[in-house]
Formats: structure tokens, sequence, C-alpha cells
């Protein structure tokens, strides 16, 4: 595969904010995170159809590909950074033009529902993405300050990243020892199943395999993480990751349940890779830029991730 490397970001950039999934439905956040790009010093230009709303997307699937397509075909553009995520990024995989994307690479920053796009663009087109904060989510409010250094850091400068420094109180778990290289795959957990045995499914041999979700009760966890065991994801990938599974709970707590840690402790025993859980990324304010395609060293024995080069040219 030829990777690719989008260019690093500058002071006076261009920034560009689509909505690929659901709409905002807090406008003024748009306007809230413009103003937040704008402090640090770059220029943003908001989708020409944002705040377009077709049931629970943010309008058509032609009008969310028009503003994809009309920002990788801007060449003033240097980063395209999702408002939200919600449902709707894997409706457009089909009808995305990747010889454009490939001709005309871009920062490309979200996570969740955005998970459909950035594995697509991996696959079809070797493009590195940034699974990391949105503009509409993370950076409409005061954005924890662990998230905007790394962040920022990942997509500004051509030096190796290096080892990540987690803050206090955050306490990664070892599920199961050892040592590992491989280049990131992974994302939102429900995303990544719904794309077994499609173009745009991730080659996971040799991998480290990121995965997090939301809202989902542990027998459906449980579930999707069977779907990919039985697909044989675990056992070609090199080292699995795992982030917050937020609000993942029983609907019904007086029936009998296996807890998401029970779940994921089966999951390492099974895969018998290094397997580090409770890292900070996922629909929290805390969370770690995880550059898809990036080739990192997972030390599972002492719960450390180095990224052993720069994600922007």
């Amino acid at each position: 595969m030829n990777i690719i490397k989008p260019k690093r970001l500058r002071h006076g950039d261009l920034i560009g904010l689509v909505t690929p999934a659901s709409p905002i439905a807090d406008p003024p956040r748009i306007e809230r995170a413009v103003h937040y790009l704008e402090r640090l010093g770059y220029r943003v230009t908001v989708g020409e159809r944002v705040g377009k709303v077709h049931g629970y997307l943010a309008g058509a699937d032609e009008e969310r590909l028009a503003d994809l397509r009309a920002m990788f075909e801007d060449q003033r553009v240097k980063a395209i950074i999702a408002l939200r995520g919600g449902y709707g990024t894997p409706r457009l995989l089909s009808k995305l033009n990747y010889r454009l994307i490939s001709r005309n690479p871009k920062i490309l920053v979200g996570f969740s529902d955005i998970t459909a796009l950035q594995l697509a663009l991996w696959r079809q087109c070797g493009l590195i993405t940034f699974h990391g904060p949105m503009a509409g989510v993370d950076m409409a409010d005061t954005i924890d300050g662990f998230t905007e250094e790394l962040f920022w850091r990942t997509v500004t400068s051509t030096k190796k990243i290096g080892r990540i420094s987690f803050p206090p109180g955050v306490q990664p778990s070892t599920l199961h020892p050892g040592k590992a290289v491989g280049r990131l795959v992974g994302g939102n957990l429900s995303i990544v199943v719904s794309l077994l045995g499609t173009h745009y499914f991730p080659r996971t041999t040799d991998a480290v395999l990121f995965l997090e979700d939301i809202g989902e009760e542990p027998y459906r966890v449980d579930r999707m993480m069977t779907q990919l065991r039985n697909a044989k994801v675990f056992s070609k990938c090199n080292a699995v990751l795992t982030g917050q599974f937020s609000d993942c709970l029983p609907k019904d707590q007086a029936k009998p349940s296996l807890s998401v840690e029970e779940i994921l402790d089966e999951v390492a025993r099974h895969a018998g890779r290094p397997f580090i859980s409770n890292l900070p990324f996922a629909h929290l304010p805390q969370k770690m830029t995880l550059p898809i395609g990036l080739r990192v060293q997972v030390d599972a024995s002492s719960a450390s991730i180095q990224y052993l080069e720069s994600a922007v040219s």
C-alpha cells in the first residue's frame, strides 16, 4: 500500500468544517467552534450545506457528499474537521471519489460515526486520518488540555511524536502483556463491525486495533466482539487497544449481565495479543488523537504507547 501523509497544518491555513453524518442540534456550537479555531490563528470555512436536516441526517446523502467533495477539491483547504458524528457516514462510502481524494490528500479529523469515512480512506487511498476531537463537540466548549495539546502537536509537527504521556488520573490496564509494533486501525466498535465484508474494512494483519463505543448494552458489545473474533480479526492483528465504553450498561439492572470489563477480559484471553484497556479515547472530553495508519509500538506490560513517526508531512 502506498501510504499518504497529509501536509501539516500551519498558522493561517484554512480549515473546513463539515457534517457527514447527523446535524448539529445546537447551531451556536458551530459559531463557537469557528471562534476557537480563529483564536488559534486559522481561517475557517463552513460547508455550504451544514445546517441541513433530513431526518437523523445532516441533509440528503448527495448534500453531505457535495460538502466533502468541495472541501477536497478546494486547494485552499488544508484540513477537514467533522462538526459531529451521529449516523450517516457509511451511506456515503460507495459514492466517494477516492481518486480525487488521493490526488488531494488532507488532514481529516473526527471519531464515532466518522470512523466509517476514515477506515474507507485508509483502505482505498492509504490516507492517514485522525481519530480525534470534533469541532462541534470538543472545540465548541472548553477543550481538555491533554486532548488539545496532543491533537495540535500531531497535526502540526513533522517530528516523531514519541511516547504518549497520559494525564493524571488516567490508569490504563494491562489485559494481556507483551510488546508489538503495527499500524493503527479501528475506531467506533459498532462502525468497525458494520464494515466487515465490505471493500472499506481495513486489512488488520499486523495492525494495532483500537476500539471504543457508547450506549451499547454489554450483550451487544459481546456480540460485536464475538463477530470480530469469528472473522479472525483479533488473531490477525498484533495488539489491541480499547478506550472508554461510555454508558455501556444493561438497561434492566435487575437482570443478570456480564460487565464490559468482564467481556474485554475474555476477549483479551482469546486474542492472546498485547492488550491495553481503559485508554483515554472515546466519547469523553479527554481523548487521545489516534492517527489511523500510523506506525506505533505497544508495550502492554507497562501500558505504554509510542508513535514511531510523524503523522503529517
